[in-house]
């Protein structure tokens, strides 16, 4: 055995550990033993003179309250533990305990010192503003949308309160928030002109938004009463919802509609979401799938319609909390999209409109539900644009909902369109000759019905009976097709000599042809009239190599002179006609009465 497999047999040494890992071990023990590290001593906030609105946020510091329970003295024992917050764009996310705010402030002006503190997000439960100075309370005012709407300082869409300062005097800002929701928290002190700006700008904005969705509400409301297409009753359902919400999550129903009525405050969100739920289920499966009312998409789209509705019922009368219907909200909420997202991608590729704009709605929602939650979760700093970011998402959805609602209006006018043409189709095929294009024996006795109730002795109506002389000879000699061509071109001759808005040409059968001439003044116009038809077939018709010569024996007679009843006038023609045939062929014979009719 070589030395190298003898020490490659004997038990291995530890191997000492690097140098370096003995450094870095001991680094990290004294990291780990050093005290947490409090959130230095803020600084005042001192006050502009020239009265610039402030935002809190740049030297505001937190505490949290997981008992729910402490009282402002409370707080100022312990400030010391009033730790940075995670961000400082004004949103703390969604918590179950209370937040206290700590803002140290002070005026250098020695007048003009009111300023108005104001928390620019309508929904929190409960917030509690206190002003104290050398832990002594100078004022305090209990906001929030769940207290008393009447007992606010300043009623106005959000909590706000005017603070008294004196000059060069320090104070401590302590807000209390407490919400089931998100703890959106954009704090600013302003003097009353800048806050009356910004309060008109905002009611104005809501005003139009409010405005545009009453609009669509009666729109859709009505063309649902006159049309009644469910499409628009869904439309209107959803809108009446995202408004309703709106109104509620910027305080706007608080300040002008419901006021004090706790109940519909508590209520009013949840509802309006359910519903708006419930609305899209019904509104998007019907665009897309309304033409098959038994398809499995739409059962499928329905029965969350109606488990939305369910949910509804059971919120308004208490048997689910507001917590757990803003979690199933926000479940059942994207659904609708998503379910129909598969059929309104394979639509849209082929070329369907409707789908298109659904899929520009989703992206606008979706963008407008990503925003939304960043600004919950602190991702992104609250300003107009973040936290109106879903209202206007849902502005856009119900515009290019409204775009769905006017395709859908075009193509059910288009539906009908056909229907109509394929009506006056089988009208047609029911009143006119398919070989010639005339009326048929059935459109005849129909204008001939509505001619004899207008006829008089100076109005007459003629009713010409006239069969063709020498037509079996042409079928029986170039055959049928020839034949059919014949009629073809006696049918438009019949035509070319009458007079354009008051005769009708109508082939019986056969070659057998009825003209009916309406307005005569005269016994001798309605004469007149049969002969130029009689000499319109003196001419031989010309048919591609062919050159046919065929006559034709008129009988007629006027109403109401000879008869006002139609089968009688017709009756009366007819034997007028076969008295021409027996004297001759080609001539214009008239029965008064004195012929024998045909039995």
């Amino acid at each position: 055995m070589t030395t190298m497999q003898r020490n490659a047999l004997l038990p291995s040494r530890p191997t000492p550990w690097h140098p370096l890992l003995w450094l870095l071990v001991l680094a990290l023990w004294q990291v780990l033993a050093l005290p947490t590290a409090r959130a230095a001593e803020p600084g005042p906030l001192v006050l502009p003179a020239d009265a610039r609105p402030v935002n809190v946020w740049s030297v505001a510091t937190l505490l949290a309250d997981p008992s729910l329970q402490w009282g402002v003295q409370d707080a100022l024992e312990r400030l010391p533990d009033f730790a940075e917050p995670p961000s400082r764009g004004g949103s703390l996310g969604v918590r179950k305990e209370a937040i206290w705010l700590r803002v140290p402030l002070m005026s250098r002006v020695a007048s003009g010192n009111e300023w108005i503190v104001n928390i620019d997000f309508a929904v929190l439960n409960e917030v509690d503003i206190y002003l104290t100075q050398q832990g002594r309370l100078t004022q305090h005012a209990a906001l929030g949308n769940l207290r008393p709407y009447s007992e606010r300082p300043l009623r106005g869409r959000t909590p706000a309160m005017t603070l008294d300062l004196a000059a060069d005097t320090p104070y401590e800002l302590l807000i209390r928030v407490q919400t089931s929701g998100a703890m959106i928290v954009p704090i600013t002190l302003s003097k009353a002109p800048y806050l009356v700006h910004r309060s008109l700008r905002e009611q104005m904005f809501q005003g139009v938004l409010a405005g545009l969705a009453l609009c669509l509400v009666v729109y859709s409301f009505t063309q649902w009463v006159s049309q009644r297409e469910k499409l628009f009753l869904y439309y209107c359902m959803l809108v009446v919802g995202s408004a309703g919400f709106s109104l509620q999550f910027f305080g706007v129903g608080t300040q002008f509609l419901w006021s004090d009525r706790l109940w519909i405050e508590v209520h009013a969100a949840g509802a309006a979401g359910l519903l708006a739920i419930a609305g899209s289920f019904l509104f998007m499966g019907h665009a897309l799938m309304g033409h098959m009312p038994h398809s499995r998409f739409l059962r499928v789209m329905q029965a969350g319609a109606v488990l939305s509705l369910v949910l509804l019922a059971a919120f308004l009368v208490d048997l689910i909390n507001t917590r757990t219907t803003t979690a199933i909200i926000s479940v059942l909420g994207p659904l609708p999209s998503l379910i129909s997202l598969p059929i309104a991608v394979a639509r849209a590729r082929k070329g369907d409109s409707v789908s298109a704009t659904l899929l520009a709605a989703w992206v606008a929602y979706f963008t407008a539900a990503v925003a939304m939650v960043c600004l919950v979760q602190g991702l992104l700093p609250v300003n107009f644009w973040t936290l109106h970011s879903f209202q206007l998402g849902a502005a856009a959805d119900m515009l290019l909902f409204l775009r769905v609602l006017g395709q859908r209006s075009a193509a059910l006018r288009h539906a009908a369109s056909e229907a109509l043409r394929e009506r006056d189709t089988m009208r047609s095929l029911a009143y006119t000759d398919s070989l010639t294009g005339l009326c048929n024996r059935r459109g005849m006795q129909m204008a001939l019905q509505s001619a004899l109730a207008q006829a008089s002795p100076q109005r007459l109506v003629a009713l010409y009976l006239m069969d063709l002389d020498g037509f079996k000879p042409v079928n029986d000699t170039y055959g049928h097709d020839v034949g059919d061509d014949l009629l073809v071109a006696v049918g438009h001759r019949l035509e070319a000599n009458v007079r354009q808005h008051t005769d009708l040409v109508a082939r019986l059968g056969g070659d057998e042809f009825i003209v009916m001439a309406r307005e005569l003044a005269t016994p001798e116009q309605a004469q007149e009239l049969g002969r130029a038809l009689l000499h319109a077939f003196e001419k031989p018709f010309r048919l591609s190599h062919l050159s046919i010569q065929v006559g034709l024996t008129i009988g007629y007679a006027l109403a109401p002179l000879d008869s006002d009843d139609a089968q009688h006038l017709v009756r009366l023609a007819d034997a007028a006609m076969y008295a021409g045939k027996e004297s001759g062929k080609h001539c214009i014979r008239r029965n008064p009465g004195e012929l024998a009719l045909a039995s």
